[in-house]
């Protein structure tokens, strides 16, 4: 027999690696789940778990605890997916909306993952790649969509919201794009192809009304000149959209601050408002960390970022003032953990091209 301790979200998964390792069945292998902390999909992997199995296996009778310091950590992980996209759209002679296309591609986390645990090929089609792309609510005259699964020789793994993550930024600032490029506002142009999609053009709504849309900005208080930016997304049965309020650093064009950020959300009946709240703080504040900081560089085939010095966290003095609106619903609850993720990047880089005219198009931002 045989008894382990960690913080996992797949205990079961966590107590067939630990027995593979140990040479044991896995009904002599208790697993004790502790306190998680933040899972954010890294407490789905269990390396550590067969590591720390293989190492007893070594040592009988001896207690074995593995413990990885932040840098084996960081350039020893499962990465976010890299993941590219052409989009285009075509306008005819009068200005109107007659044709909307999409690719993207990007390697598969679940075919990665099955592999990885259970030596699976994972073949087929895999619905995270492209989630929020397919399902999209706008509705074109004629579109069409793709998703390529391409192998690159980096683990990924799951990242707070998976593949909306991407594909939101995608989708909402293309969408933004083409709304400029019709000479349209962009929240006019969104509600525009919302039309039969009345819960998505109320949250859309909600958010612009509660953030002041189309009204003057006050300065920020270094004086800088502020502009706004928007993005709509559905994700884990929840529809969210938010607004930013973003400004240049007078000393740096280079450098940018958000200001605040109000977003809305239906995820059906509100069981625990004060839940809902936090979480969309939670999940904004860990978007945008990304959207400024998420950068992974490789070098000769190792991860150059170590620690907070070469990736940063959002500090509590760039935290952005962030407001909630909850639509009130009687449709049953959907999710709140995630949804609030994957707008706050397009929002963000939409406000600064109303703001400096450049558009961003890669994340992490960096301003020219």
């Amino acid at each position: 027999m045989a008894s382990g301790w960690a913080p996992t979200q797949v205990p079961g998964l966590g107590r067939y690696v630990a027995a593979q390792a140990l040479g044991l069945a896995s009904e002599q292998v208790a697993m004790n789940v502790t306190l998680l902390g933040g899972g954010f999909g890294r407490r789905l992997e269990v390396d550590f778990i067969a590591q720390a199995a293989h190492i007893a296996r070594s040592q009988p009778g001896v207690p074995v605890q593995t413990f990885w310091s932040r840098e084996q950590d960081s350039t020893h992980d499962f990465y976010r997916p890299p993941c590219v996209a052409r989009y285009q759209v075509g306008f005819d002679a009068q200005g109107q909306l007659v044709a909307w296309t999409a690719a993207s591609a990007g390697p598969s986390i679940v075919q990665q993952f099955l592999n990885r645990q259970f030596g699976l090929p994972g073949a087929g089609p895999d619905k995270t790649t492209a989630e929020g792309a397919f399902d999209q609510p706008y509705e074109w005259p004629a579109a069409r969509g793709s998703h390529r699964i391409v192998e690159l020789p980096v683990p990924v793994g799951f990242w707070r919201s998976v593949g909306h993550s991407h594909q939101a930024f995608f989708t909402e600032s293309f969408v933004d794009e083409a709304a400029h490029a019709a000479g349209q506002d962009p929240l006019a142009f969104r509600l525009a192809l919302l039309k039969n999609h009345p819960r998505h053009a109320a949250v859309l709504r909600a958010a612009a009304t509660k953030a002041g849309w189309g009204t003057p900005l006050a300065p920020a208080a270094d004086g800088a000149k502020k502009a706004r930016g928007i993005a709509l997304h559905q994700s884990f049965g929840s529809i969210v959209a938010q607004v930013a309020e973003v400004s240049l650093d007078p000393a740096d064009a280079k450098r940018f601050r958000v200001h605040r950020v109000v977003a809305a959300i239906d995820c059906g009946l509100a069981v625990n408002p004060n839940g809902i709240r936090q979480q969309m703080e939670s999940a904004i504040v860990f978007g945008l960390t990304a959207a400024l900081y998420g950068e992974v560089t490789l070098d000769k085939g190792q991860v150059q970022q170590s620690n907070f010095h070469q990736q940063a966290l959002l500090r509590f003095n760039e935290c952005p003032m962030v407001e909630t609106e909850i639509i009130a619903s009687t449709e049953p609850p959907e999710g709140v953990g995630e949804p609030g993720t994957p707008p706050i990047a397009p929002a963000v880089a939409n406000a600064l091209f109303a703001l400096n005219g450049q558009r961003l198009r890669s994340l992490p931002l960096k301003l020219a």
